[in-house]
């Protein structure tokens, strides 16, 4: 009799460990529980998930509206020296695309808003949603300047408002005074139907009254 046969295990490589779902609470815990339970559940849920580092989050549509007074036009053009954080020019009917990227590094949101232009290059708009800060969340557009926010809700609509304009250079952070602020900011996020919603901005000056706002429809188109 020959010697008996011997069965080789041949190691598997293992196996990729899917990373769950992440639950983001960083939104929900700015606000009100009476707030935050009066949002439509899409938007519950498009404001709590947690991304992977890296991952982005993709959302396409339309610009519709852009409104500027003679002022908040100067204003938007003078701001191209810090980057462009505000719309330059009054065009509409034209293709928008907002990505939201997780920064592991920093635990920041990297938002970028590309708007599409009739000729030429599309302007891109580059911001950081930081939850730090006094109020708890911070937009920072870059060239030490930021914006402390504060988010609620009305009538099933979020609703980021700006508190304080800072400078921060050289470790030390600077409130603005009210009469060198550009006025206040809303950002106004709404449900709409067949799975869209609208990004709405507006800069109102306490004496100049509007001075820019800006609507666009989206719809999430991540795979």
């Amino acid at each position: 009799m020959g010697a008996p046969a011997v069965a080789f295990e041949v190691p598997q490589p293992p196996r990729p460990a899917c990373e769950p779902k992440l639950g983001d609470l960083r939104f929900r815990k700015l606000m009100s529980e009476s707030d935050w339970a009066s949002l439509p559940r899409s938007v519950r849920r498009r404001f709590s998930r947690r991304r992977a580092a890296g991952d982005t989050t993709v959302y396409a549509g339309e610009v519709l509206e852009v409104r500027m007074s003679r002022a908040g036009w100067w204003l938007a053009q003078a701001a191209r020296l810090i980057g462009a954080p505000l719309p330059t020019a009054r065009i509409t009917h034209v293709p928008s695309v907002v990505t939201v990227t997780e920064d592991r590094t920093t635990g920041a949101q990297i938002w970028m808003h590309i708007c599409g232009r009739r000729s030429g290059f599309p302007q891109v708009i580059y911001s950081s949603k930081r939850f730090s800060g006094p109020t708890g969340l911070e937009e920072y557009v870059g060239y030490g300047i930021g914006i402390t926010m504060t988010v609620d809700a009305r009538e099933g609509a979020l609703i980021f408002r700006s508190k304080d304009y800072f400078l921060q250079l050289f470790g030390r952070r600077l409130f603005l005074p009210e009469w060198l602020c550009p006025g206040a900011m809303y950002v106004t996020h709404t449900e709409l139907p067949d799975g869209k919603f609208s990004f709405t901005l507006q800069l109102i000056h306490r004496r100049l009254g509007l001075l820019i706002r800006e609507m666009g429809i989206f719809r999430e188109i991540t795979p």
